[in-house]
């Protein structure tokens, strides 16, 4: 049975590309040495665009449950903390606060990058990658 497709919105279409340029600006930000400006210019586009696709009503439900608290003040303490232009240390409280944030969606990302193996052109290609890594 193949799975179910997803119907985005013209609307969420616009968030689920603001997660991305968010994504990019942050990965560019600590590439870049922590490019201050970068990481928050990344930040802002995540959260965003994280609004957008799931409302604001959600989000803001989401963030602000009873036991996500803790994750949600990292979180938000080191976007303001990277705004404040200290972008190594917002970033480490940051990436704690995703962490505690998301840590239930984590078996379901692996999952998900487990059943890719099972897809013949990735499994082909992860088999050839793991013959040429075996030099030993």
């Amino acid at each position: 049975m193949p799975g179910k497709m997803v119907s985005l919105t013209e609307f969420q279409k616009i968030g689920v590309g603001l997660v991305g340029f968010g994504l990019f600006f942050i990965l560019f930000g600590v590439l870049l040495y922590f490019d201050s400006v970068l990481l928050a210019f990344g930040n802002l586009l995540f959260l965003s665009g994280l609004a957008i696709i799931i409302g604001l009503r959600r989000t803001f439900s989401f963030f602000f449950q009873k036991e996500k608290l803790k994750g949600t003040s990292f979180f938000l303490g080191g976007i303001l903390i990277v705004l404040l232009r200290w972008p190594l240390l917002g970033m480490l409280l940051e990436t704690y606060g995703f962490i505690t944030l998301f840590r239930n969606f984590f078996p379901v990302i692996f999952g998900f990058l487990g059943a890719l193996g099972n897809i013949p052109l990735l499994s082909k290609l992860f088999q050839k990658l793991g013959d040429a890594s075996s030099l030993v």
